[in-house]
């Protein structure tokens, strides 16, 4: 006897099949895997047959068949999924498939000052089959009593190049400014190697460290420009759903916690951000951060260490 055709529905794709020949499962038992296969959820379509299984142990040749050709079917639409996804980059023009967030809030500050103020930045992303682009851009800005009193812009721009599962190559161009911290304008580029050392759901960590060049324009109008190592990382864990903390070590990134070091012959600049997201909605979410900026050598009338605590609000699109 041959058991009736049933139907399988995964995301995207309904696949209607016929099992080998075997006894028919009672209707009941059948309607129920049918009712799982239905929700196209793996786990909801385990569960059942294990119950199948221990409720029908004489049926176990028929449920066997049935898990197999759910499974080919799981395969066949995932990758299907995969090579419409893969098309669809490849066709895509360069202003599609970025995504981003913007980000505004109030800081407080100490160290050279002591200050409240307006924080807002926006990052940007675009992921390819290989290549990851990603832009950065940051604004601190203070008035008191009709004067501007803290001033800070960060601009950045870093490709990656994943040639391999873990490894990365990575180029980073990068703009600061903070008069606080005795300089007009800083522009460092960089290139190096970067390693994942987890990427999996709600840990992820990654590292790198390359050369870097940086030239700096002082307040007093003066300028250096000297040739420099960089090391940075990016950790973020997912501690339970809807709160991220982030710790990352990179002198461009504040996707909420970064860390970045660059050392010359006369200067090490250290860029910590440590950070926790509450998620609010699907596109919503506040961070609360807490950011170190250090130089080992500061202009004069400057302090080596600022610090920056910060509440935002952010908007993923």
């Amino acid at each position: 006897m041959t058991i009736r055709p049933i139907r399988f529905l995964v995301p995207a794709l309904a696949l209607s099949c016929a099992v080998p020949a075997a006894a028919e499962l009672p209707e009941g038992v059948q309607d129920m895997i049918d009712a799982a296969i239905a929700t196209g959820d793996p786990a909801k379509v385990a569960t059942v047959l294990e119950l199948a299984r221990a409720t029908n142990p004489d049926e176990t040749a028929t449920l066997d068949a049935i898990e197999a050709e759910w499974t080919a079917a799981q395969t066949a639409a995932a990758a299907e999924a995969a090579a419409a996804k893969e098309q669809a980059i490849r066709e895509a023009g360069i202003l599609e498939l970025w995504s981003g967030e913007g980000e505004i809030g109030a800081f407080q500050s100490s160290g050279n000052t002591d200050s409240v103020g307006v924080a807002a930045g926006i990052k940007l992303k675009r992921e390819g089959i290989d290549w990851t682009h990603l832009i950065r851009g940051r604004v601190d800005y203070q008035r008191q009593n009709g004067e501007t009193s803290r001033e800070q812009f960060l601009a950045a721009y870093e490709p990656r190049w994943q040639f391999d599962e873990n490894l990365f190559i990575y180029g980073l161009a990068q703009f600061e400014r903070d008069e606080l911290q005795g300089f007009d304008a800083r522009y460092s580029v960089s290139g190096g190697l970067g390693y994942k050392v987890f990427d999996r759901e709600g840990l992820k960590l990654s590292v790198k460290a390359g050369p870097a060049y940086r030239i700096t324009e002082f307040a007093d109008g003066t300028s250096a420009s000297r040739v420099a190592g960089l090391f940075g990382a990016d950790f973020d864990w997912e501690i339970f759903d809807g709160l991220t903390f982030t710790q990352d070590a990179n002198a461009l990134a504040e996707t909420g916690g970064e860390v970045q070091i660059i050392v010359d012959g006369s200067n090490t600049s250290l860029n910590l951000v440590s950070g926790l997201d509450f998620a609010i909605s699907e596109k919503l979410k506040s961070r609360l951060s807490y950011a170190v900026e250090y130089d080992s050598n500061p202009p004069a009338g400057a302090v080596s260490t600022d610090t920056l605590t910060r509440f935002t609000v952010i908007y993923g699109f």
